[in-house]
C-alpha cells in the first residue's frame, strides 16, 4: 500500500507541474482572442473560485475566520495578485516559455530573503544556486544572436517571482489551520477583484467571454493550472515529500517551454536550453539542501 501511494505521489507531482506550465497556453490562446491581460485574470480567478465555493458548499466547510486569520490571507490574496498579474503582462514582452523559466528562481528568491531578514544563514549551496539562477537569467536574457529580451519584461517577471516567494513565506509563517480549500477561496476572491482594479484604471475592458473557444481557455486556466495543479500538489507533497515534489517542479517550466515551440512557433535557442538547465539545477540544489536541513 505504501509504495502505491508513493507512486501516486509521483504521478501527482509530475502532473501538478505539467498542469502548472499550462498557463501560457490559456492566456496567449486568450489573448489571441482579443482578451486583454486584466480579462483573462479576472474571468479565471472567478471561476476558480466559484468552483472551490460550490465544493466548500458539499463539503460543509464554514467561510469564518478569525481577524488574524483575515489579515494572513489578505497579505496572501494581495500577493497573489501581484505574482499573476506581472506574469501575464510579461507574455506580450517576451516568449512565454522564457518568462516561466525566469519565474521558476522563486524558490532561489525564497533562500534569499529568509537569510536576508530571518537571519537563516545561507550556505555555500545557497551562494552556488544564486550564482546559477543569475547565469540562467543571464543566458535568458542575451539569445543567440546577440539581441537581448525586452528589460520591461524580465522586471515584471522577477517581480511576479519574488511576490511569489513572499506568498510562500507568508503561508509558512502564518499557519493558518484550515484546509486549502478555505485559503483558496479568500486567495481567489482577492485576485478576481484586484485584478478587476488594475483593469479599470488601466481603462481595459471587462466583458465576458465572447465565444465557445474563450470559454474553453478560461475554464482550462480556471481548472488545470489552478484547481487540478493545487490538488495535486498537496498529494505529491503528502505521500513524496516537498524534496521531489519541488525536483519534480523542474516540469512546470518545461512544459511551458515547449509549448511556447511546438504552439506558437517561439525561438528555439541554444541559450534557452542552457539558461533553463542552469536555473532548474539552482532550485534542484535549493531543493536538496531544504530537505537535508529538516533531517
Amino acid at each position: 500500500m505504501t509504495r502505491n501511494k508513493k507512486i501516486f505521489g509521483i504521478i501527482c507531482g509530475i502532473g501538478a507541474a505539467i498542469c502548472y506550465g499550462t498557463n501560457p497556453l490559456g492566456a496567449l490562446k486568450l489573448y489571441e482572442q482579443g482578451m486583454s491581460t486584466s480579462n483573462v485574470l479576472v474571468m479565471r480567478f472567478s471561476l476558480a473560485w466559484i468552483i472551490i465555493a460550490v465544493v466548500m458548499f458539499f463539503r460543509k466547510e464554514s467561510l469564518r475566520v478569525t481577524l488574524k486569520e483575515f489579515l494572513a490571507l489578505s497579505s496572501l490574496g494581495l500577493l497573489f495578485v501581484a505574482s499573476s498579474l506581472t506574469l501575464y503582462l510579461s507574455f506580450h514582452k517576451m516568449a512565454a516559455g522564457v518568462a516561466s523559466t525566469i519565474l521558476f528562481v522563486y524558490p532561489v528568491m525564497t533562500a534569499i530573503i529568509m537569510a536576508l531578514f530571518f537571519h537563516e544563514k545561507p550556505s555555500w549551496s545557497t551562494v552556488l544556486a544564486i550564482v546559477l539562477s543569475f547565469l540562467g537569467v543571464l543566458l535568458l536574457y542575451w539569445s543567440d544572436n546577440g539581441a537581448t529580451l525586452s528589460t520591461i519584461g524580465i522586471i515584471l517577471v522577477l517581480i511576479s517571482a519574488l511576490t511569489y516567494a513572499l506568498y510562500i513565506i507568508v503561508m509558512n509563517r502564518a499557519k493558518l489551520n484550515m484546509s486549502s480549500f478555505k485559503i483558496n477561496f479568500y486567495v481567489l476572491i482577492y485576485c478576481s477583484l484586484g485584478n478587476l482594479a488594475y483593469g479599470l484604471l488601466a481603462g481595459e475592458s471587462i466583458m465576458m467571454p465572447s465565444n465557445g473557444v474563450s470559454w474553453f481557455y478560461v475554464l482550462w486556466l480556471a481548472v488545470v493550472p489552478a484547481i487540478l495543479a493545487l490538488t495535486m500538489m498537496i498529494y505529491a507533497a503528502k505521500y513524496i515529500g516537498s524534496t521531489p515534489t519541488a525536483i519534480l517542479g523542474a516540469l512546470e517550466p518545461l512544459t511551458a517551454v515547449l509549448i511556447g515551440i511546438f504552439i506558437f512557433s517561439e525561438p528555439c535557442t541554444l541559450n534557452l536550453f542552457a539558461g533553463i538547465a542552469f536555473i532548474l539545477l539552482a532550485v534542484i540544489i535549493i531543493a536538496l539542501q531544504n530537505n537535508k536541513v529538516k533531517q
